[in-house]
């Protein structure tokens, strides 16, 4: 080992790479494998004698990098590797050839450090060693760098002009694009990206100030299209159909073969914003105490076929998007024109009809047929529902159309109920319904509607009974159908959807399969082909028509065909997204009813709402469908009645900062608590599932 002392005559000092860099340090000792430096600032180091590059005396520690590093920028890259030798060679030489001369200390590390500067120019081969690139690789290389120079620049260009809210002419085709389904690794999100951060807004809000985005239901309408409609990039249209040649009869000749009913006019019970018209109902008395009540069903599977053009739209979209004051059609307009049951009209139907026990309302017999109907009204719930009240059904009271065909089926109503064994907790749920005047500046009405009136009870009582037969008829028949099933209770009592007929215990039935909304789900299309298939055979139900000369219909679906197990799987997913959007939607209103009516007040608590508490600081608003965290609310009985002040809200995050404003009524007692939790917890599931399961509105 020898040793160096700091006098002149036996300074050593050396160049040596660490690390990926370069550093220089004073020699303290040195052996054949390793070197102890000391750096200019004092810092000691051992490092192995394979790094070291360059031994020198002069200049000292402190000039050495500094000159070396001046000397290597003044260096030709393109010279050098011009000059270099094809093969591998060591930097040591190649600063004599440069130089033409024996290179010093300073000048063969400025070499080395520009030689390793460059890898696109100089492959690093070992210790001092390199070897000039390809051409080839050289080109493509120096092009690539080139290019990321001009995407930097453009992207610093976009990043200003955003962060100022202006949209860059280049991105404006696509800015949506990189809001709902961005390529992270583009240049335009990445610009986008770096504005919100300079602006600290998110995306959306970013672009609302740049003028893209009108407001957050915009967004939220796009984020939803572009997520649920991608092929169109957030379009909302339908592709271009010639309904003519579309719409041709699957099993009759035309509407004029199908064998029209004789149960008299039928009426339909929705609300004045429906337009997919999919049910109507029909009284007639046949005989001494006997009375003929007809369930009718629109028929659009009359008129398209599996794999139709009509079909494919349909299977694509698989229900109907309900949102306040909007929706998105399953099938075209000229579709649903062609087989909504509007008034004034005779349309095609899947009839139930049954023969009724007018004393008790029993069964006496029942049949299913295709037929025609004649259309004489279209009752609408927010019209009549103030009128067609319990009392004024039982006692006669009232003036409203088919009064005595609604009094009869309100006492049929009841008699099914009674049958089934499920008495509907719907007369104890709160639900509320969405106006928006889109011409009053987007002006949002939020009412409560009370669900259980007697219209709701009608019409779900006489479409469960509709679903039950029907699904039966199909298990029967040997068709196949699409089912919904619940065999459980609590968790394991999920209604699932499945081609395995089984029980819905929840409604009380042994069978149920949707059939009652063709117009609006894919699942009720499906099992209406089904049925049309199995009532149009020669060996149809009793009863059952079928056109002279008709062909023999087959059911279009095995019980275990792709198809069928595909548009299970597919609509169980569009309906769960699809639902989650409308919630979203009902939130956004809400928000904005509350801005509307000035009851978003941060240090006002006059403005406070009304509700009930829930649970885990919970409370569920009287006015609006809203569950809100409350800060500040302290441990209260489920059921105490509070007042919640609203003290701001963000439309782009969905969020509410509500604070607890006092409490307005004491816990109620027991027995009106109980009910209390079954409105906001039992009740709500069993309202969702007469929702959808009795069809009782849109």
């Amino acid at each position: 080992m020898r040793s160096f002392g700091r006098e002149s005559d036996t300074l050593l000092n050396v160049f040596y790479e660490e690390d990926g860099g370069f550093k220089v340090g004073h020699v303290l000792t040195e052996n054949d494998a390793s070197y102890q430096v000391e750096a200019a600032h004092g810092k000691r180091s051992k490092i192995k004698a394979a790094n070291v590059l360059i031994k020198f005396t002069q200049p000292g520690l402190a000039e050495f990098l500094p000159l070396a590093e001046a000397e290597a920028g003044g260096l030709d890259l393109d010279f050098l590797w011009d000059v270099a030798p094809k093969e591998e060679f060591g930097a040591e030489g190649m600063a004599s050839e440069y130089y033409g001369r024996a290179p010093t200390p300073v000048e063969s590390a400025a070499l080395i450090m520009r030689l390793h500067g460059a890898p696109i120019y100089f492959h690093k081969k070992g210790k001092g060693r390199y070897k000039a690139a390809p051409e080839e690789a050289l080109k493509a290389a120096l092009a690539s760098v080139e290019r990321k120079k001009r995407e930097a620049q453009l992207q610093a260009r976009y990043t200003e002009q955003l962060a100022r809210f202006e949209v860059p002419a280049e991105l404006a085709p696509q800015i949506l694009q990189l809001l709902y389904a961005p390529d992270k690794q583009s240049i335009g999100f990445k610009a986008l990206e770096s504005a919100c951060a300079q602006t600290v807004l998110s995306a959306p809000v970013l672009l609302h100030r740049a003028g893209v985005l009108a407001s957050a239901y915009d967004y939220y309408l796009g984020r939803f299209l572009h997520e649920n409609f991608p092929e169109r990039l957030g379009g909302r249209g339908f592709p271009e159909i010639n309904l003519e040649e579309a719409l041709a009869p699957t099993v009759f000749g035309g509407l004029a073969d199908i064998p029209p009913s004789d149960n008299g006019p039928a009426f339909s019970i929705d609300d004045s914003a429906t337009t997919e018209i999919d049910d109507a109902l029909s009284v007639k008395h046949v005989r001494d105490g006997v009375t003929r009540v007809g369930i009718h069903i629109a028929a659009p599977g009359l008129g398209f076929a599996p794999d139709s053009p009509v079909d494919v739209i349909a299977r694509r979209r698989l229900s109907t998007v309900y949102m306040p004051g909007d929706k998105i059609t399953m099938l075209p307009d000229g579709v649903v024109e062609r087989f909504t049951l509007i008034e004034g009209r005779r349309m095609p139907a899947v009839s139930l009809y049954l023969d009724v026990h007018e004393t008790d309302g029993s069964v006496i017999a029942m049949r299913s047929c295709v037929d025609s109907i004649e259309i004489g009204a279209n009752l609408r719930h927010d019209v009549l529902d103030a009128e067609v009240t319990q009392a004024n059904l039982e006692s006669g009271g009232g003036t409203f159309p088919f009064k005595p065909e609604l009094q009869f089926l309100w006492r049929f109503a009841n008699a099914l109920e009674k049958v089934r064994g499920k008495p509907s907790t719907a007369a104890h749920m709160r639900d509320f319904s969405f106006r928006v005047d889109w011409d009053n500046g987007r002006h949002v009405s939020i009412g409560e509607r009370k669900r259980g009136a007697p219209l709701d009870k009608i019409v779900s009582e006489l479409m469960i009974l509709a679903n039950s037969t029907w699904g039966k008829l199909l298990a029967d028949k040997g068709a196949a159908g699409i089912y919904r099933v619940k065999t459980g209770v609590g968790i394991q009592g999920k209604v699932r959807m499945t081609s395995a007929p089984a029980p819905h215990i929840g409604l009380g039935v042994t069978h149920y399969a949707w059939s009652s909304s063709p117009l609006r789900r894919y699942v009720d299309l499906v099992n209406q082909w089904q049925l049309i298939a199995v009532l149009t055979r020669p060996d149809a139900a009793a009863g059952a028509e079928h056109a002279a000369g008709a062909e023999a219909a087959k059911p279009p679906f095995a019980a275990k065909s792709e198809m069928l197990l595909s548009a299970i799987a597919a609509f169980d997913s569009a309906y769960t997204a699809y639902a989650e959007f409308q919630d979203t939607m009902e939130r956004y209103w809400c928000m904005r009813w509350l801005l509307q009516e000035g009851r978003v007040r941060a240090d006002d608590a006059s403005a406070a709402l009304p509700g009930s508490v829930m649970r885990d600081g919970v409370v569920r608003l009287d006015e609006l469908p809203l569950r809100l965290s409350v800060a500040g609310l302290p441990a209260l009985p489920q059921g105490t009645r509070v007042a919640v002040q609203v003290r701001a809200v963000d439309e782009w995050r969905l969020s509410i900062d509500a604070a607890f404003a006092g409490v307005l009524e004491p816990v109620p007692d027991v027995a009106t608590q109980t009910g209390a939790n079954v409105s906001a917890d039992s009740g709500a599931a069993e309202l969702v599932e007469m929702l959808e399961e009795g069809d009782i509105s849109d």
